[in-house]
């Protein structure tokens, strides 16, 4: 067996640039992905998420830096399909085809076994629509179909654009417990949502991206920051100096009634309260939510796109990759 590359499975995207005319749709942006991972690309709308993805498919040219899979340009990657699997949108499929003929026109395109084609129906869970025409699926349907897709070529790169999207609860649970699969398999995932509570439940790392700029990358244990817990008492400053004694250090909440506890321990605040003869009128655990971390961050500085700027960036990226 040959050696694996050190590159194998890893998304390298750096100081990524990408103009339309005057305007910067992505601005000088670096960051990794690594294999055995989940990554969550997220961004608000107009972010530059999709155009970072569509360089990263060589379906637009960046103005300047470089998104590589492997240490290669997708263009410079043989038999990319069996390296690379993406689902940008769920519509790009011919209507009148049925799911497997779809599958099958990309299989036999592509030099991959026509076998594979059922094995990813049974396994995306649509073995019985397999034969009904695509353009009349469901949204959830036709995102499994996409996913089927992408990994038809069983790639060790997967870029998906909004996956969750369209599914029923149920079907964002298969999503996440199937996505985890296939990480433990050795597989690199970047994930674009805007999903921020299905994306704290799925993911192993976060790359969040504002106006085109990385505006914060980490693991969810970095950007969850050190554990805490909430305490309601009757006497919070008492409660205070007790865990004090115990090498506990504690603030008083805005709301002047809530303890925020800088230990994870909730036993232990159980039985300091307990010692110094406090009811313990809440106790829970405390992490910095995504939600709240990703407004912190984006919330006030979208840009206005303004009459000089593309009014859809995406249809204008889209024009540029047919035309490439």
């Amino acid at each position: 067996m040959a050696p694996t590359s050190p590159d194998s499975g890893l998304i390298a995207v750096e100081r990524l640039t990408k103009k339309f005319g005057d305007f910067t749709a992505v601005d000088d942006l670096s960051f990794t992905v690594a294999p055995g991972r989940i990554t969550g690309f997220l961004g608000p709308n107009g972010a530059g998420k999709t155009t970072t993805l569509r360089m990263l498919l060589g379906l637009v040219r960046p103005s300047s830096g470089s998104a590589t899979i492997n240490g290669k340009a997708y263009a410079d990657i043989p038999r990319p399909l069996t390296v690379v699997g993406a689902a940008l949108e769920a519509t790009n499929f011919h209507p009148g085809r049925s799911g497997r003929d779809h599958l099958r026109v990309l299989a036999d395109t592509s030099g991959i076994p026509l076998r594979r084609v059922d094995e990813l129906l049974d396994l995306t869970g649509i073995p019985a629509a397999a034969r009904k025409r695509a353009g009349e699926y469901s949204m959830g349907m036709r995102q499994r179909l996409g996913l089927s897709a992408a990994l038809l070529g069983d790639p060790e790169v997967l870029l998906l654009d909004e996956p969750s999207n369209g599914l029923d609860p149920e079907g964002i649970r298969w999503l996440r417990q199937f996505l985890r699969h296939l990480a433990g398999e050795g597989k690199t995932i970047l994930v674009s949502s805007h999903l921020l509570q299905e994306v704290e439940q799925t993911v192993d790392d976060v790359v969040i991206i504002n106006n085109g700029r990385l505006v914060k990358a980490g693991t969810m244990a970095d950007l969850h920051g050190t554990p805490g817990a909430l305490v309601r008492t009757s006497d919070p400053n008492r409660l205070a100096g007790a865990l004090r004694v115990s090498d506990v250090t504690s603030t008083l909440a805005e709301d002047g009634e809530t303890l925020v506890a800088e230990t994870s321990d909730l036993r232990l605040i159980g039985d300091v309260a307990l010692r110094a003869g406090l009811p313990i009128w809440g106790l829970s655990p405390k992490q910095a939510d995504l939600e709240d971390l990703f407004f912190a961050l984006t919330e006030g500085t979208n840009r206005n796109l303004g009459p000089a700027a593309p009014r859809d960036v995406d249809a204008h990226v889209g024009e540029e990759g047919a035309n490439e």
